[in-house]
């Protein structure tokens, strides 16, 4: 199976405005993003998809991989499945453009799982640390069967019997799937809790989910910035 790791990449950010130009100890956080991807190698490529000017002088000047998109897409997934239509690949992994530390060992348990044929669409989730962990809202939540298919995802806490995870915002897809899934009109919980992956699932399909360990540092706020800071330092 050839795979390919596409990013996903925009400036707009409400909570954050052009995070993915901030600097992480003197690099861009996109860039750093780009080059982990590479450094897992598990990839037959990697490519940064954006419609960004800005973002797509950062790729050329270091002779990086990019793909143009077009302006209008609100969310990475759509994104990443208008360049998907021309790609030769089998897998292809949605890497979001804040999250500069990939784990090489979750993204390979990933990937091997498309080995099982009846998996389409897979993503990662760990457990949650802590109570305010949990109730965090920025954290998004997911609640599985017991062959580890999502059932849900929300932003809550779920009241549920059954354990809520830490969703790991990586995804993984057939290209087909890929393709089916931008196609699907967007959904009133997708809408709603502004989480991308519900749109599936409200279409009646199952999201393989794999655990974790791997705690990803996601650069949602200044702060955000700080702590992968102090995590770069401690490496």
């Amino acid at each position: 199976m050839k795979k390919i790791a596409l990013i996903p990449a925009r400036v707009e950010s409400k909570r954050f405005h052009g995070k993915l130009l901030e600097k992480l100890s003197g690099v861009p956080v996109i860039i750093r993003t780009y080059q982990s991807a590479i450094r897992a190698n598990l990839f037959d490529d990697v490519f940064v998809v954006t419609h960004n000017n800005q973002i797509i002088d950062l790729m050329k000047s270091i002779n990086g991989k990019y793909l143009k998109s077009s302006s209008n897409h609100e969310s990475g997934t759509d994104r990443i499945a208008e360049v998907a239509i021309d790609l030769k690949h089998d897998i292809i992994v949605n890497l979001q453009g804040d999250e500069p530390f990939i784990d090489r060992l979750s993204i390979e348990v990933l990937l091997n799982g498309f080995n099982n044929k009846e998996v389409q669409m897979a993503s990662l989730m760990r457990d949650f640390k802590d109570k305010n962990e949990l109730n965090d809202s920025n954290n998004v939540k997911v609640i599985v069967d017991k062959d580890n298919y999502s059932i849900n995802f929300s932003r809550v806490p779920m009241n549920s019997h059954l354990n809520n995870y830490k969703h790991i915002g990586v995804y993984a897809f057939r290209k087909e799937t890929l393709i089916e899934f931008s196609k699907m009109e967007k959904t009133l919980m997708e809408k709603k809790e502004k989480i991308e992956c519900l749109r599936y699932i409200e279409n009646g399909k199952k999201i393989k989910m794999f655990k974790t360990d791997f705690s990803a540092i996601s650069i949602d706020t200044p702060e955000d910035l700080i702590r992968a800071e102090e995590y770069l330092k401690r490496q």
